[in-house]
């Protein structure tokens, strides 16, 4: 008989945690350092923070024999992405008053605080409490941050498709009086048996989570990139159900071909009335089924493939007490965000304005927290987070509009949206110097990389035509490199991998291309390649579809493919 395979240690903690409680209020009252224990440290990404340290600093401060210089970075759930302008505001004198005086908008339409010190994270995180927003289950072992289109004056489906997204969070969002008795001064419960996760058991989820739901014909939150997905299928005008996606994901780990991005399947439907159940059971499934055993195998996309699609169909079906229906016809075409001002029929206004990198800040030509932070002391509407690190002014009055307008110019913002498509069809992650896994740069570098790759693209008359460009610091993926049609991936400092063929609606995985390129050489290595792009292209050929073609990389929608079929050229450069 086989010994039963050893727990990773993170299902120790969250055992000995007593839920999710550790020992994290003795640590945040010990102030003769700055950091926290390690279990506990796991433990604070359930209430929606991560321990981190500045690395441009490291290398002065242990010369000097100095301890790291600790913070901490909070993530703020927004589910669907809607934020009123009073929370706008509050959000904006919680950045100057305890962060970095940046405010970052997430892949996953949230807000996150950088550079928070040990001694305010309490406060920080009581205050937004107080704004009718939390942090809970922003990270950690569960369900985070329920994503959805964030345009529901696009129709009415999409404000249905809100209230959807809004009604799987609350749902799902642990039961633990722990995050009350921590944070927000609640009251102690004096025995742990009357604290139950319903839902989550004792040891939560083997992994994070993620949900997403879409309109066609826009996969403007990439479905096929995240755990479970619902695609909103529409007859007659009406929302009559979702189609139901599950095993997708795109985190991977270097030189270890048994971890890769995966796209989800599509395996059935259920009707508006079932999405909520049906999302707490497929949770259920992999509660009960995936592996904790090795973190690096314990996504649910893992426990797809290990099962089939058709497994985890059936025992969906068997936890649901009824059968899923067959999938229904839908379309994507693409899966950006749609720039500039759109009227609704009820006459309000909206503009979705391009956030580089989506961090909000102020810099000495370009003023856009102070013109937003403006915006929002007047603002009769909302503030809407893409997917896509966008913003969107939304629910603009007829009254309110000239108003706004007015100081759209005033502080440079009118023309965010007036840039090379793609630049506005880019994204990066955080990377250095804050997030701890990075391992070259991204939100910082980018920018000028895509300024390089700009001119390629003018010379090849291709400014205004959509390139899905991603770039990570590392291969845990967090802005989805791994299904853009141009991906970056950092190895080292200055290096990356270079993948290609992504599909542009996030329908098909990208190839590496080229390992361990330097940074300065990626201009010289696209360049011919957008050029035959621009002279070869058939009509209608979106530039991952073309890369295909052309022989550059092999076709991949299989995530066990992800590693074969690489050309032998992709390791010249290493």
């Amino acid at each position: 008989m086989s010994e039963e395979k050893k727990l990773s240690a993170n299902e120790y903690i969250k055992t000995r945690s007593n839920y999710l409680r550790g020992t994290i209020a003795e640590g945040l009252a010990d102030m003769s350092t700055g950091s926290m224990s390690e279990d506990d440290q796991q433990l604070l990404k359930f209430h929606g923070t991560y321990q981190q340290d500045d690395r441009d600093l490291r290398a002065n401060r242990r010369k000097h024999k100095l301890d790291k210089a600790y913070s901490f970075m909070i993530r703020i759930r927004v589910p669907g992405g809607v934020a009123t302008p009073q929370q706008w505001l509050e959000i904006d004198r919680m950045a100057t008053q305890f962060a970095n005086g940046t405010i970052k908008l997430t892949t996953r339409q949230a807000f996150q605080f950088h550079g928070i010190i040990k001694s305010n994270l309490k406060r920080t995180i009581k205050e937004i409490n107080q704004t009718a927003m939390d942090t809970i289950a922003a990270c950690g072992d569960v369900n985070r941050n329920v994503m959805c289109n964030p345009n529901p004056h696009l129709s009415e489906v999409h404000a249905e498709v809100l209230k959807v997204a809004q009604g799987i969070s609350d749902h799902l969002t642990p039961q633990t009086r722990a995050y009350h008795e921590i944070w927000l001064d609640g009251e102690k419960i004096e025995s742990s048996e009357e604290d139950v996760e319903p839902i989550y058991g004792k040891t939560y989820l083997p992994r994070k989570f993620k949900i997403t739901i879409a309109v066609p014909p826009s996969n403007d939150v990439d479905i096929y990139a995240n755990c479970l997905s619902f695609i909103a299928i529409v007859e007659k005008g009406k929302l009559v159900g979702f189609n139901v996606a599950v095993g997708g994901g795109m985190g991977s780990t270097h030189g270890n071909d048994a971890t890769y991005p995966r796209i989800a399947d599509i395996i059935g439907f259920c009707t508006t009335e079932q999405v909520v159940d049906v999302a707490e059971k497929v949770v259920l499934v992999q509660r009960d089924f995936g592996d904790r055993t090795d973190r690096k195998h314990s996504r649910f996309k893992y426990t797809v493939d290990d099962r089939g699609a058709d497994w985890i169909l059936a025992k969906l079906n068997e936890y649901l007490g009824y059968e899923l229906g067959p999938v229904r016809p839908f379309t994507f075409e693409d899966n950006g965000d749609r720039y500039g001002w759109v009227e609704d029929k009820n006459g309000n206004s909206h503009l979705t304005l391009f956030i580089q990198g989506g961090r909000v800040l102020d810099t000495e030509s370009y003023p856009m927290r102070t013109g937003l932070r403006e915006i929002a002391k007047i603002h009769d509407g909302d503030f809407r987070l893409t997917a896509n690190q966008n913003l969107v002014i939304a629910n603009i009055s007829q009254k309110k509009r000239p108003q706004i307008e007015k100081l759209l110019e005033q502080y440079g913002i009118k023309d965010s949206h007036e840039k090379s498509s793609l630049r506005l069809n880019s994204l990066a992650c955080v990377a250095l110097p804050t997030c701890g896994l990075s391992l070259a740069e991204a939100e910082r570098y980018l920018p000028d990389l895509l300024t390089e790759l700009e001119e390629v693209i003018e010379e090849n008359g291709l400014r205004h035509d959509a390139i899905t460009v991603r770039m990570t610091g590392c291969p845990n993926g967090c802005a989805r490199p791994f299904i853009s049609e141009i991906g970056f991936v950092g190895r080292a400092p200055g290096r990356y991998n270079v993948y290609l063929g992504g599909g542009f609606a996030g329908q098909r995985l990208s190839k590496l291309y080229r390992e361990n390129v330097l940074g300065t050489e990626i201009k010289t290595l696209l360049a011919p390649i957008i050029g035959r792009y621009a002279k070869e292209r058939s009509d209608g050929e979106r530039f991952g579809d073309f890369c295909i073609r052309a022989g550059y990389v092999a076709a991949t929608v299989q995530g066990g493919d992800f590693h074969k079929n690489i050309k032998s050229e992709a390791f010249a450069s290493a």
